[in-house]
């Protein structure tokens, strides 16, 4: 199950339309993407840079989990995702490795990815993400 890179790094904001504005304007990178996952109840906006993408992630929700972060923490980086061959096995691998998941099978998230989540408190405390396509 080793990761053959990070897929992308999800940074937690209040409002998409200003946080691109250092992105496009400081950083000169393009926003290729934003939709809206319906059933995570957040807003995303994608970046490629190099093979890495920087993902934004607004609530469009108050009971979101990215708004409770928001509130908890404030804006900042929300989770690392590593790309794996299939999402559903490095789950279950974790798994066998002691690991707390949040999520047992992987799920449809943002730009077509499968993904699924390893919990923080088993990860030193850094929301993981596993994604494949």
């Amino acid at each position: 199950m080793k990761p053959s890179r990070i897929e992308h790094i999800g940074i937690a904001v209040k409002s998409i339309e200003e946080s691109r504005k250092y992105y496009e304007n400081v950083l000169g990178l393009e926003c290729y993407k934003i939709e809206e996952v319906t059933d995570q109840k957040v807003k995303t906006a994608f970046f490629q840079v190099g093979e890495t993408k920087i993902e934004l992630l607004e609530p469009t929700a108050d009971d979101s989990a990215v708004a409770k972060f928001l509130e908890k923490r404030g804006p900042g980086i929300h989770h690392i995702a590593y790309a794996v061959d299939q999402v559903d096995a490095a789950l279950a691998e974790a798994e066998s490795k002691g690991v707390q998941l949040l999520d047992k099978s992987a799920r449809k998230g943002a730009d077509n990815l499968n993904i699924g989540f390893l919990h923080p408190k088993s990860t030193e405390s850094v929301l993981t993400e596993f994604c494949s396509k």
